[in-house]
């Protein structure tokens, strides 16, 4: 009894102890966030950022710069670029500026305009747009210049601009860009990233070519309906089929951040109360994306609350607090309503950074999964989370820089040139260099020895006692011969054929009655096949030689039982197939395109 007793506390400590370093396990996989201190959150966006590049082989030998691995899709590399941007920018830390600015310049294609020639078949105008935005704030930022002998960033964002203002089209719909550059697509969408980009190239240029192109795709944007005139909600598109008349029903939050962000920009570079007004009903209407018990907490509401989201909408929400943040700096008067939504966003998503096998990946849901980890993981997650938590601190970030206020980069009006009006995916090559023509005569020449030596040792005969050139001499002499002799045969033959023409009966197949066949003068001799009709002849059915038995051999290849044999037809994952159901089973395709 006493011996049970004496063990009772110590079992009870031992078991408390270990609650309690079970409990700084969890603590110490997690994050220990204060929104108040900068280090605290420099430390955290840290790791968060070396986590998101845990999924980027770029920098890597054998990777290929500014790009992704599947299922990931080139834009969304473009728009990661953009995120390490923003971690620079807010942290001051260039430990990734290397690995940004090879990614960004390796993807620009042959004409500096981001439309590389291993994405034609792929490529919109939304997947082009995000790239584009990515380096427009390089300019901004003054993110590190290229070399001299390679394009600037600002001049990559004018290409984009230019190639997509030449994509602009009257002819359905009254105006708007297709969704995907390429003419097969016939899809309209509000194009979000180049409203937001032609604004952002008036404020930082000056020029007002860009000012009124966004206001063009403003007033194009309201008089088809894409925003909505009460809510300012931003629809996802509609198909030109009706004039653009029938929208789809869903919301996507980087849509409407992205007119935020140009609304900010066109308010800054106007002052007008027009664009004021806009922008507030924007701000106002993004609300519809935040949930949990204040509504103060973002979420990407047309896929996550029924888990639905694609790996592109898993980073959307991204976006949504990038610009909300960066409108408060064009648009101050915006900061006191932005800034509770995004504080409190941070502190959702980063608390969801529990996962993986470090336990600090970050999930999806952050307000509308009773604050439990949903157990996903991926690039979107990862950048979106990052991206809400560097936006707390922009009050202590200077405004983005313009041409007039500092800003370095250089800029190039007639960017893109070489690919406007392009709508096939037909890539150019550039001719080959004189390096490259000597190579491919080189390959040639020992292709065409390695053949002529081939054939020499195959016509040498090692048994004969003339040397391997006089026999290839008497080979190529009786090959000579032996073509002269049989175009002669030929030539008579051929006399034959058109003589029999004239009077001469030509040789007949076998007779399909007797089996008989027919010679030169129509007797039958002894090469006939039987002397009985094949009708009479007997037929063996299903069998087949054997050396032991004749073996009667199954008439289908198809599994014993098909089709009632609900093993050898299988249906859906967990589900047998009956005969009933065996001719009404369709392929389902669960795949979500963006």
């Amino acid at each position: 009894m006493f011996a049970s007793i004496s063990r009772g506390p110590c079992l009870g400590r031992l078991v408390t102890a270990s609650l309690l370093v079970a409990g700084r396990l969890v603590d110490a996989a997690g994050y220990n966030l204060d929104l108040n201190s900068q280090q605290s959150v420099k430390s955290t966006a840290k790791s968060i950022a070396d986590d998101m590049l845990s999924f980027y082989n770029g920098n890597k030998p054998g990777g290929i710069p500014g790009l992704l691995p599947p299922p990931y899709y080139w834009w969304e590399a473009g728009a990661m670029m953009g995120a390490l941007i923003e971690y620079w920018y807010y942290t001051g830390d260039d430990g990734y500026n290397d690995l940004i600015s090879e990614a960004l310049l390796f993807q620009v294609g042959n004409n500096r305009d981001y439309m590389p020639n291993n994405q034609t078949l792929t490529e919109g105008n939304d997947d082009q747009g995000f790239w584009g935005l990515a380096v427009m704030s390089a300019a901004e930022y003054n993110f590190p210049n290229p070399p001299a002998d390679k394009p600037q960033w600002l001049e990559l964002a004018q290409a984009v601009f230019n190639t997509q203002a030449a994509r602009w089209e009257t002819q359905d719909c009254g105006g708007g860009l297709r969704w995907q550059i390429y003419q097969w697509n016939k899809g309209y969408d509000y194009k979000a990233c180049f409203f937001a980009l032609g604004a952002r190239l008036a404020l930082y240029t000056g020029n007002q070519t860009y000012a009124d192109w966004a206001e063009k795709t403003w007033d194009w944007m309201w008089a088809t309906g894409f925003i909505n005139h009460e809510t300012y909600y931003i629809i996802d598109g509609a198909a030109i089929g009706n004039n653009c008349t029938e929208y789809s029903p869903y919301q996507f939050s980087y849509n409407a951040g992205g007119f935020i962000l140009g609304a900010a920009a066109m308010y800054n570079h106007t002052e007008s109360s027009a664009w004021k007004s806009r922008l507030d009903n924007l701000i106002k209407g993004s609300q519809v994306f935040f949930v949990g018990t204040n509504k103060d907490i973002m979420s990407e509401v047309a896929c996550e609350p029924v888990d639905r989201c694609n790996i592109d909408q898993q980073s959307f929400k991204a976006y949504l607090s990038r610009w909300l943040a960066a409108a408060t700096q064009w648009a101050p008067h915006t900061y006191n309503t932005i800034i509770p939504y995004l504080r409190a966003s941070a502190k959702a998503a980063v608390s969801q950074c529990v996962g993986g096998s470090n336990g600090r990946m970050c999930g999806l849901k952050w307000g509308n999964n009773d604050g439990k980890y949903d157990g996903s993981t991926g690039v979107g997650q990862q950048m979106a989370a990052l991206e809400v938590l560097l936006s707390t601190s922009i009050k202590s970030r200077k405004t983005p820089l313009t041409a007039d206020t500092g800003g370095t980069s250089k800029g190039d009006v007639n960017a893109g040139s070489g690919d406007i009006g392009r709508k096939d995916p037909v890539p150019s090559f550039s001719p080959p260099t004189s390096a490259m023509k000597a190579a491919a005569a080189f390959i040639t020449l020992a292709i065409l020895t390695g053949i002529t030596g081939a054939i020499a040792w195959l016509l040498f005969d090692e048994t004969s006692d003339q040397k391997m050139m006089n026999q290839v001499k008497d080979s190529i002499a009786n090959f000579k011969s032996t073509v002269k002799g049989e175009a002669a045969a030929g030539a008579g033959a051929g006399a034959g054929i058109l003589g029999g023409a004239a009077g001469r009966r030509r040789r007949s197949p076998v007779d399909e009655k007797t089996g008989q066949v027919a010679t030169d003068n129509g007797s039958s001799h002894s090469s006939r096949i039987s002397e009985k009709p094949i009708e009479n002849m007997p037929v063996t059915v299903n069998r087949v030689r054997s050396n032991s038995s004749n073996s009667t051999r199954r008439q289908s290849n198809m599994p014993i039982g098909w089709p009632r044999n609900s093993v050898a037809r299988p249906g859906p994952v967990g589900q047998a197939v009956t005969t009933d159901d065996a001719d009404r089973i369709q392929p389902v395709d669960t795949h979500w395109n963006k």
